[in-house]
């Protein structure tokens, strides 16, 4: 087999194949062998029709078309490994000469990763914000737990913010009801939000018997994004009792004595999650110094499927929380256009993001263990809420473990990268990141107990981002 390679841009190529017909033969001879069990003819088994007979049957096209649909895959994988190119899709394939008992050719043109000049990345800074754990924050923690203990007694007056109620809802859109929007008897506290726009506002000033009628929009099912009347009726109003903050309070909803130790746990734990947030915050800070160092082409067709893929599971997101596009818009303080630009600009961060990567995995010879591709998949079962073995058996069934692998090596090259930046915060003091793990995830900082010995309970970890 020969091959040339054409450069079209930087992120895409065109392959020459030839083949020798040579090479043709065993899928030929495959191709006469499942076509003879396909067909009757008189005077022959079936399978152990000759192929002299297919050819006056069935024709010696269809059967060449067998041989080239087998040997075609092959010879392009063999093609992109004897030029080192890596491509990034699915590529368009001609057959540009085929003469029957002498040669076949087929032209690929197919997006490929860019070459790349590694800039220096063993001098990386980046700077993060300073870690603050502010009262506001200790008594925002404090009032969680305090509701968890709350109780909750009928008033007889209208609804005000913060109070609970027991509602009917039931949506109907031209005066036909809709199907799966109806709830009896839900539990609601006024002001959460996150359900149907408008519903607050509706509930406020009602009182336990009264119903009322507005319009909103839900956010899943057939009508999402389309207006509906919804019809909400309060069964019951409650007001929330919150208990004392005092030492009774601690020994009910903890392991301390008293209020004071309660609230020192609490803000040591808000801190251990700062501490979390800063080394994420720092990890992608410094990546983003990387990328900022170099120009990495990108092929348009990669770009628009990463952005349709990140604007998709947004989308999922926002109807798991119950919330438009629209809502979140306004939330954000975003136009779809400022949106749309950002979620563009991360998708190519992104991508650029991996190809460096890949490339510093490759310069650096990094490599993984069976136990650290074992980790990974039960992580990201875990992830995804999938058994293990199952999540694992569908990776390995759909030959989904090479990038499970890449992922790995990517997060093992960041890390390295990451552990040899100088990462300061805003007020200057270095940021220390040897919570840093191997799959580039961030790790719980290890205790210390008597300021000698480690701790010895597992590291927690916090979600991996891309």
């Amino acid at each position: 087999m020969k091959s040339a390679v054409e450069t079209l841009s930087p992120t895409r190529a065109k392959l020459t194949v030839e083949v020798p017909f040579e090479e043709l033969k065993p899928s030929l001879d495959a191709a006469y062998k499942q076509i003879a069990q396909q067909i009757n003819v008189p005077g022959f088994r079936r399978g152990k029709v000759p192929p002299m007979v297919i050819d006056r049957q069935v024709g010696r096209g269809a059967v060449l078309n067998e041989a080239i649909n087998d040997v075609v895959p092959k010879a392009y994988a063999e093609a992109l490994r004897e030029n080192d190119l890596v491509p990034l899709a699915q590529p368009e394939i001609e057959v540009t000469k085929l003469e029957d008992n002498e040669s076949l050719e087929f032209t690929a043109e197919v997006d490929i990763r860019p070459e790349v000049e590694l800039p220096s990345y063993d001098d990386l800074s980046a700077t993060v914000d300073d870690i603050t754990v502010s009262d506001d924050d200790v008594t925002e923690q404090l009032d969680a737990l305090r509701e968890r203990f709350a109780t909750l007694s009928d008033v007889e007056r209208p609804v005000a913010d913060g109070d609970f109620v027991v509602m009917d809802l039931k949506a109907t859109q031209d005066g036909e009801a809709v199907e799966g929007a109806e709830v009896a008897g839900m539990s609601y506290k006024v002001g959460r939000g996150g359900m149907l726009d408008g519903l607050d506002e509706a509930l406020l000033g009602m009182s336990a018997g009264e119903e009322k009628v507005f319009t909103s929009q839900l956010v899943g099912g057939d009508l999402v994004g389309q207006d509906v009347e919804v019809a909400v009726s309060v069964a019951q109003v409650q007001e929330q009792e919150l208990p004392e903050l005092d030492d009774d309070f601690a020994q009910q909803a903890s392991e301390f004595d008293t209020i004071g130790e309660l609230t020192d746990d609490v803000r040591e734990r808000l801190g251990r999650g700062k501490r979390l947030e800063q080394a994420a915050a720092a990890r992608d800070a410094v990546l983003e110094s990387l990328i900022a160092k170099v120009d990495v082409p990108l092929p348009d067709a990669l770009v628009d499927e990463e952005v349709t893929a990140r604007r998709r599971n947004i989308e999922q997101q926002l109807a798991y929380a119950g919330l438009t596009m629209d809502a979140y818009l306004e939330e954000e303080g975003q136009t779809l256009e400022e949106f749309e630009a950002d979620n563009e600009r991360h998708a190519r961060d992104s991508l650029v993001g991996q190809i460096l990567l890949d490339e510093i995995a490759k310069k650096d010879e990094i490599g993984i263990e069976q136990a650290e591709l074992q980790e990974h998949i039960i992580r990201r079962a875990q992830q995804s809420g999938q058994d293990p073995q199952s999540f694992a058996n569908h990776m390995f069934e759909h030959n989904h473990i090479p990038e499970l692998v890449a992922e790995i090596r990517r997060g093992k090259a960041l890390a390295q990268i990451v552990e040899s930046a100088t990462v300061t915060d805003a007020s200057g003091n270095r940021v220390e990141l040897k919570n840093l793990l191997p799959d580039g995830t961030i790790g719980e900082p290890v205790a210390e107990v008597d300021g000698d010995e480690p701790d010895e309970t597992p590291a927690e970890e916090s979600s991996d981002k891309e």
